[in-house]
């Protein structure tokens, strides 16, 4: 079982916030590899997969930045009609919640690698074994 460290990071909904905090990455070398952002009206939680976590982590804390690290499962989806559907549909046949799930950019055509929260990552990489699909390792997540 490889996960995927995700952070989730609360942004506060007001202009410059994502910038100060993207920058505060870049300027740090730290590259993002997926996002996904979800947000309310005072404030958001932006969800990234970066090349550097722990680098990304002691960077955060050091700056004062309200988050948690998530694991994540990273599953290479054919890039099909009902690609999609056959993952899920391996996960519900062994009982694993998905909580929320997002696109994640690669360079390999036929492939959409897809990012998954899930209640039970170890049921969750077997039932993916089992019906014969792939999943990322963390390297491949972090570095492409």
């Amino acid at each position: 079982m490889n996960t995927i460290k995700q952070f989730s990071i609360f942004v506060e909904n007001r202009q410059g916030k994502m910038a100060e905090l993207t920058r505060l990455l870049a300027d740090a070398g730290i590259d993002l590899r997926t996002l996904s952002l979800a947000d309310t009206r005072d404030f958001g939680i932006l969800r990234i997969i970066v090349n550097q976590p722990e680098q990304a982590e002691a960077l955060l804390r050091e700056n004062g930045w309200t988050f948690q690290v998530t694991p994540v499962i990273g599953v290479k989806v054919p890039d099909r009609p009902g690609g999609v559907a056959e993952v899920l549909e391996a996960l519900d046949a062994a009982n694993v919640n998905v909580e929320y799930m997002y696109a994640f950019v690669n360079r390999i055509p036929g492939r959409a690698d897809t990012i998954f929260r899930v209640d039970n990552e170890e049921a969750a990489f077997r039932a993916l074994t089992e019906k014969g699909i792939d999943t990322l390792e963390a390297d491949e997540a972090y570095n492409g």
